[in-house]
C-alpha cells in the first residue's frame, strides 16, 4: 500500500535498490528525457541515499520534486519535467507505467574488428592551405534538432536528414570563402567531444548537472557549475556503464557526407584519446565497469584506432585529433584540481606524470598509421568570447610533448596573445607542419588580408613556407549551444585568410617550387 501523489504520474518506473552512482540516474534521465516540459515521472526506490540526492538533483537540473510519499517498499518520488506550472494546459494522459523493476542499463556486447582497413590514397593539402579547425556555428533549427536527439523526441533518420541541410550550408559558407580544407562543422554534434559519449555502445549523455549528487562536495560542484559561461544543463558528459565498444562510426558518416558535396580534401576532428580519458573516467560511474582511468584509456586507444583506420581508409585527407586540456595541465598546475575546462570533467596526477600519459596515449592511437595525415590541435579553452577567463601561457612546458607526438601537423592557437611568442616553436620537429591561428574566433573584428598575412610571414621565418598552414585559433563553436562567432563573421574570417593565403603563395611560389615536399604533404 502506499500514499496517493496529488497528481498522476505520465510514466513511472521502479529503480529499486539503484543508488545514483550504480544506474539510477541513467534511468531516471531515460525515463524523463522524452517527457514534454510539465510532464511527471514517478521514481520507485528503496534505496535510503535517494531521498537526499533527489532533491539536490531537482534543484540543479532546473526541475521540480512535487511529492514524496511512502511506497509498498521503500518511497515513490514524483518529479515533473521543469516547473509543475507548466503542465498547465497539457492534454496528454499517462503514457506508460512500469508496474515492475525496472531492468538495469542494458550492456551491449563488444565487436572487436579482427583487422583494421589500410589507408587508402586522398587528396593532398598543400603548403598554405587554409582551413577551419572545425566546428561551424549551427542554425537554430538545428541546435533544436540535436536537443530533440538526445532526448529522444526526433528520430535518427529525421534527425539525419535535418543535419545533412544543415551541412550543406556549412560546406557552402567554406567554399564561397576560398577555403582550401573542408569540414561538415561538426553540424551533428552537441560539442567538439561529447557526442562520442553518444556513439559508442555502453556510454550514454548525461548534463554535468546529474553529476551533483555524485560529488563529495555538492554545494561546491554546484558553485563551479553555475560560474560556467555554458549553461551546465546544456552540456551533456558521457557516462560510461559498461565496456566500450563501435558499433556505429563516431565521425565516419559525417566524412562520407561532406564528400558528396566536394572534391577538395576532408579534414574531420574527433576528441584525442587523453581527452576522452579525461572526460570519461568519473570514478562514481565508471568503476562500475573499469578499474582505473587507465584500463578505460585502452578500449578508448581502441575505439579511436578502429574510427581513424576507416576514415584513413575512405580517403579522409586529415584526421585531427582535439587536445586542448594538454594547456590545461600545464597552466593550471594544482594536482587533483578538477576543472571544466573543454569538458573535462575529472581530476589529473602531477603536470609530468599526466603530459607522460597524454604522450603514450595519443601516439598509441597513431602507431602505424602515416603520420602526414595526423594532425593534434591545442589551445587554451573556447568555451566563452571572454580572453580574460581563458588560460593563458607559452608552448614553452608543451614543446617536449609536441615534438614526441607521431602527428605530422599541430593545430596551434598562436593569434592571441594568451598563447605567447610563437618563436619559442622553433624547436618542433623539421617534419611537423604547424597549422599556423591567424584569425582569433573570439572576436567579431574581421581581420584584415594584411594582417593574417603578416602574422603568417612571422611563422614562415620560423618555419618555412613549406611547413605552414592557415587556421582560426579554434572553433567557430566548441560547443552546439555557445558559439563564440555567428557565421556570417566566421565567413568573412576565413575569406579574409583565403585572400591571404593568395597573395603567399604568389609572393613564396619560386621557394615553394623549389621544394618537392612544398605542395603535398610532408
Amino acid at each position: 500500500m502506499r500514499s496517493a501523489h496529488p497528481h498522476v504520474p505520465d510514466v513511472s518506473f521502479d529503480g529499486g535498490d539503484l543508488d545514483c552512482g550504480s544506474g539510477l540516474l541513467l534511468l531516471i534521465r531515460k525515463h524523463i528525457d522524452p517527457l514534454p516540459r510539465g510532464g511527471l515521472l514517478e521514481i520507485l526506490s528503496t534505496e535510503t541515499s535517494v531521498k537526499e540526492d533527489l532533491p539536490a538533483w531537482c534543484r540543479l537540473t532546473g526541475n521540480a520534486l512535487v511529492s514524496q510519499t511512502t511506497a509498498a517498499r521503500g518511497m515513490s518520488f514524483l518529479v515533473c519535467k521543469g516547473m509543475l506550472s507548466e503542465r498547465a494546459g497539457m492534454t496528454s494522459r499517462p503514457q506508460s507505467t512500469q508496474s515492475g523493476l525496472a531492468p538495469a542499463v542494458a550492456v551491449v556486447p563488444v565487436v572487436i574488428p579482427e583487422r583494421l582497413p589500410a589507408p587508402a590514397p586522398a587528396p593532398v593539402i598543400a603548403a598554405l592551405s587554409v582551413m577551419g579547425i572545425g566546428s561551424w556555428p549551427r542554425p537554430r533549427w538545428m541546435l533544436q534538432a540535436v536537443h530533440e536527439r538526445m532526448e529522444g523526441r526526433l528520430s535518427e533518420e529525421d534527425f539525419q536528414a535535418t543535419a545533412d541541410d544543415a551541412v550543406r550550408l556549412a560546406v557552402e559558407a567554406q567554399l564561397r570563402a576560398g577555403v582550401d580544407v573542408i569540414s561538415d562543422g561538426e553540424q551533428r554534434r552537441d560539442s567538439y567531444a561529447s557526442f562520442v559519449g553518444g556513439r559508442l555502445d555502453n556510454c550514454q549523455l548525461i548534463p554535468l548537472t546529474d553529476l551533483l549528487p555524485l560529488v563529495d562536495d555538492p554545494a561546491h560542484f554546484e558553485q563551479e557549475l553555475r560560474a560556467l559561461d555554458v549553461p551546465a544543463a546544456q552540456v551533456r558528459h558521457p557516462a560510461v556503464f559498461g565496456p566500450l565498444g563501435r558499433s556505429r562510426p563516431l565521425a565516419m558518416h559525417e566524412a562520407r557526407f561532406v564528400g558528396t558535396l566536394t572534391d577538395r580534401p576532408i579534414k574531420v576532428a574527433l576528441p584525442g584519446p587523453y581527452l576522452l580519458a579525461r572526460t570519461m573516467w568519473m570514478e562514481c560511474i565508471s568503476d562500475n565497469a573499469y578499474r582505473s582511468r587507465e584500463h578505460i584509456a585502452q578500449d578508448i586507444v581502441r575505439v579511436l584506432r578502429e574510427e581513424l583506420a576507416e576514415l584513413l581508409a575512405d580517403g579522409v585527407s586529415m584526421v585531427q585529433f582535439d587536445e586542448p586540456v594538454l594547456s590545461e595541465v600545464v597552466f593550471t598546475g594544482a594536482k587533483n584540481r578538477r576543472s571544466f575546462m573543454c569538458g573535462a570533467l575529472s581530476e589529473k596526477g602531477d603536470v609530468q606524470m599526466e603530459l607522460g600519459f597524454a604522450r603514450e596515449l595519443i601516439n598509441a592511437v597513431a602507431d602505424g598509421f602515416p603520420r602526414e595525415r595526423l594532425g593534434l590541435h591545442v589551445c587554451r579553452g573556447n568555451w566563452t568570447m571572454d580572453e580574460s577567463a581563458c588560460l593563458s601561457g607559452s608552448y614553452t612546458p608543451l614543446l617536449p610533448s609536441l615534438c614526441a607526438l607521431e602527428v605530422g601537423t599541430l593545430f596551434l592557437e598562436l593569434c592571441t596573445p594568451r598563447a605567447g611568442e610563437m618563436a619559442v616553436l622553433r624547436g618542433l620537429r623539421d617534419d611537423q607542419r604547424i597549422g599556423v591561428g591567424v584569425i582569433n574566433q573570439k572576436h567579431a573584428r574581421i581581420e584584415s588580408a594584411e594582417e593574417i598575412q603578416a602574422k603568417a610571414e612571422r611563422a614562415i621565418d620560423l618555419f618555412g613556407a613549406h611547413r605552414v598552414l592557415l587556421v582560426p585559433d579554434c572553433g567557430f563553436a566548441t560547443f552546439a549551444d555557445n558559439p563564440v562567432a555567428p557565421a556570417a563573421v566566421a565567413e568573412r574570417k576565413l575569406a579574409a585568410m583565403a585572400e591571404a593565403a593568395l597573395r603567399l603563395r604568389e609572393r613564396h611560389r619560386i621557394a615553394l617550387e623549389r621544394d618537392p615536399q612544398a605542395l603535398k604533404s610532408p
